[in-house]
């Protein structure tokens, strides 16, 4: 496993509160097949949570081997919930990413390094402006062998003094997964160039993600 060296934190925080944020995009691309895709040899499934899916998703996608990223609600409690419902942090859910990946070109192990570099992992149900226990960080994990790597990783980086405080990342069994609103759906696609948010966090933070992880980036 590829360990982050000390002091690499994460590329960025938020600005602003992506929940304060409404959308008049077009509709979404159509949001691929998951389970035809897990049924395929070699693929498998990734589930985490690390802030504001607008941004999460934008990032994941770029990588080699990623065949899907939805966003959606995982960890909660209610059926069903929509995106006002776990705003108000009553629903127990977190924004996060359901990422279908080809094992033959990335490993959970990467998936891991990206995850851990690209938020801060030591804020408390918060990521920059974005605060909530919606916005926590957690991996929920499909597998013992994700659960093991993930608390591997997590106890190496506190060991090796790469964040300045304690990993707070929840390591949780997965159990539901929901899609997010169409709208939230290849959100930063399709309002890279009109919404304020985008431009600010999401725009910078994946120039800084595509420059760190360059060889690791899907060739378009």
């Amino acid at each position: 496993m590829k360990w982050m060296l000390p002091g690499m934190i994460s590329l960025i925080t938020g600005l602003t509160a992506c929940g304060q944020h409404t959308s008049s995009a077009p509709q979404q691309k159509a949001i691929m097949d998951t389970d035809s895709l897990l049924q395929q040899p070699g693929n498998a499934v990734a589930t985490f949570a690390n802030g504001c899916f607008w941004c999460t998703e934008a990032i994941f996608e770029e990588l080699d081997g990623v065949l899907s990223a939805v966003s959606g609600y995982s960890g909660g409690q209610t059926e069903n919930p929509d995106y006002k419902e776990v705003c108000t942090g009553e629903t127990g859910h977190a924004e996060c990413l359901q990422i279908i990946y080809d094992t033959s070109k990335i490993s959970f192990d990467e998936l891991l390094e990206v995850f851990w570099q690209t938020h801060d992992p030591t804020t408390l149900n918060r990521q920059g402006a974005d605060v909530g226990t919606q916005y926590r960080s957690a991996v929920f994990y499909h597998t013992e062998e994700q659960k093991r790597k993930a608390e591997e990783y997590k106890a190496a980086l506190d060991k090796s003094g790469a964040f300045p405080r304690p990993i707070v990342t929840e390591i949780t069994a997965f159990s539901k997964f929901y899609p997010a609103e169409d709208y939230h759906q290849q959100y930063y696609e399709l309002n890279g160039n009109n919404n304020p948010y985008c431009r600010v966090v999401i725009q910078p933070k994946l120039e800084k993600f595509k420059k760190v992880f360059a060889e690791k980036l899907r060739r378009h």
